[in-house]
C-alpha cells in the first residue's frame, strides 16, 4: 500500500468537498470518528459528513499529513489542518488545529479513524465562549475514558 497516496487522496478529497472520494478510501463499513461531530459509519454516512457537516459551517480547507508511521495494519500521522470559519462569532478568521491520525487499516483502505487534536487554540480563534469550550472538551474527555486503551485510568 502506498501510504503517501492515501494520505494525498485524503486530504485532497476533504479539500474539494469530494466526499464520495473520501469515503471511497474507507471500507464499506468503516468509521470516521469526528473530535466535533462524533461518529460516522458506512460510506454513505462518511460522505455527508464531508460534503455537508464539514463544510456547513467552514470553507477553504488545507489538510497536509507529516510523517507518517505504518506497519500495514495501523497508519500514524502528524497533522495540519484549517479552515476559514462562516461561524458568526469567527468573523471569517482562518483557524488551524494540529493533530494526530490514526487509521486502522484493512485490504488497502481504512477500516477506522480516529484523532488526538489540540482544539484549544482554534476555540480561542472561534471566539467560543467559555461554557461552550468546556462542553466540547468534556465531551471530548468523556470519549476518553469510553476508550479500551484507557480503561486502566479509570478503574
Amino acid at each position: 500500500m502506498d501510504v503517501a497516496a492515501l494520505l494525498q487522496a485524503f486530504c485532497s478529497a476533504v479539500e474539494r468537498r469530494d466526499g464520495r472520494a473520501f469515503a471511497s478510501l474507507f471500507t464499506e463499513d468503516g468509521v470516521y470518528h469526528d473530535v466535533f461531530y462524533g461518529d460516522f459509519k458506512g460510506h454513505a454516512k462518511i460522505a455527508e459528513m464531508i460534503d455537508d457537516w464539514f463544510h456547513r459551517t467552514a470553507r477553504d480547507f488545507r489538510w497536509d499529513m507529516h510523517r507518517p508511521v505504518s506497519d500495514g495494519r495501523t497508519l500514524y500521522a502528524y497533522y495540519t489542518f484549517s479552515y476559514v470559519s462562516l461561524l458568526p462569532e469567527a468573523e471569517g478568521k482562518r483557524v488551524g488545529f494540529e493533530g494526530v491520525s490514526i487509521m486502522t487499516l484493512r485490504d488497502g483502505k481504512i477500516a477506522e479513524y480516529r484523532e488526538v487534536a489540540n482544539v484549544g487554540p482554534a476555540f480561542v480563534e472561534l471566539g467560543f465562549a467559555p461554557e461552550r469550550t468546556a462542553k466540547i472538551l468534556a465531551k471530548e474527555g468523556a470519549h476518553l475514558k469510553k476508550q479500551l486503551e484507557f480503561k486502566r485510568h479509570v478503574a
